[in-house]
């Protein structure tokens, strides 16, 4: 959802405000004011001082409105007007394995706080609970937080947090089974505004569609869309994308679950699962041509359509359900100064949104295949 440009409550034309200046002065004086006269000076003066405070104006007045208000301005209306307020940075989370060297006879603890970390020792994470690893096992299964709030611990791919940093009696070794998620930062603006309005479905009993995607965003500012399908009377189904266009991991749908499932969002008669959309791969192959007479270098134009590919790429799997438009790829490779495109793939594909209760869709790129063929004459 975009917020709104901001919105001019005042005029800030300069020569506008000048020229209602200078008549009225004329009108009071009697005096003609030519260009080069020092009554003209001080008028444009004058002018500069009040444009200047009319654009401080429009600002104040502007922040009074959640759709263009910004930083503490916006958490204020948020608080008065909707009762909520920004999302703040939240830890990252995985599971680790603790293995001890033999079974014990007794119970095991591993205490709350034990840290582990990577071998880079980058990132410290820590247990929160006490646990005890049974007697007659070796190992256990814990959640671990990370200890550095945002995003910056999203991404560790099992069997990279090896090292205990606190060891317990008879540890022997520990490693994280899952990839780390669910960390994010403190929610934009524009991510706040989003979900300042969905929160308006927030306050029906009734399992509104809108009240799980609001409760559902609450979860990581790292979740760029959300589809709510209703396959079966009693069944509530949600899929997650990620703002990276990926599909949501393990630790995301487990938290999505758990706040779509309270007691207080989720009703009586529901039964909310959280589910995988299905891929659509595509890929990316043109072949195009510069102008012989462009001013801009091969290798310039090179970066340009690269850029633009990224972009596309980006855009393309931004949504849940849509569809592969070829068209916006060519688009935004003729903005980069090249003269013309041959566009093998992808082609247009028509994707299921979830609007009709089916499982919905989303893209994943294969392979890009970009191709330079030369100059043209125009």
């Amino acid at each position: 959802m975009s917020r709104n440009t901001e919105y001019q409550f005042i005029s800030t034309d300069t020569d506008t405000l000048t020229a209602a200046m200078v008549s009225a002065y004329e009108a009071i004086t009697g005096t003609s004011v030519t260009p080069a006269s020092p009554e003209k000076l001080f008028i444009s003066w004058v002018t500069d001082i009040i444009i200047q405070e009319r654009a401080l104006c429009n600002y104040a007045a502007n922040q009074n409105i959640p759709s263009r208000a910004e930083g503490d301005n916006l958490d204020a209306l948020g608080e008065l007007f909707f009762a909520q307020e920004r999302p703040q940075a939240q830890a990252a989370t995985t599971t680790v394995r603790f293995t001890i060297s033999e079974a014990q006879g007794s119970a095991v603890l591993v205490p709350s706080g034990t840290r582990v970390t990577d071998t880079s020792q980058t990132l410290v994470w820590e247990t929160t609970d006490d646990a005890y690893i049974p007697a007659g096992d070796t190992t256990i299964d814990l959640a671990v937080t990370c200890q550095t709030l945002g995003i910056a611990g999203n991404g560790y791919v099992a069997g990279q947090i090896v090292v205990a940093v606190d060891l317990f009696s008879y540890y022997l070794s520990c490693a994280n089974t899952t990839t780390s998620d669910g960390g994010a930062d403190v929610a934009t603006d524009d991510e706040f505004y989003e979900l300042l309005i969905a929160g308006q479905d927030a306050y029906s009993t009734a399992g509104a569609r809108g009240g799980y995607i609001y409760h559902a965003k609450l979860v990581s500012t790292e979740i760029s869309d959300i589809v709510v399908t209703n396959p079966d009377d009693g069944v509530v189904t949600i899929y997650v994308l990620m703002s990276d266009g990926s599909i949501a991991s393990s630790e995301i749908k487990a938290a999505v679950l758990a706040a779509c499932s309270d007691a207080y969002v989720r009703p009586l008669t529901d039964s909310v699962t959280v589910e995988d959309p299905d891929e659509v791969n595509y890929n990316i192959a043109f072949t195009y041509y510069i102008s012989t007479d462009s001013d801009k270098s091969s290798t310039e134009i090179a970066t340009a359509v690269a850029e633009a590919v990224d972009e596309y790429i980006t855009w393309q799997s931004g949504k849940l359900g849509r569809d592969v438009n070829p068209s916006y790829l060519h688009g935004l490779l003729m903005q980069t100064g090249i003269k013309r495109v041959v566009l093998t793939s992808p082609v247009y594909t028509v994707l299921d949104d979830g609007s009709t209760n089916d499982t919905p869709e989303v893209v994943a790129v294969g392979t890009v295949t970009i191709t330079n063929g030369g100059y043209e004459n125009e």
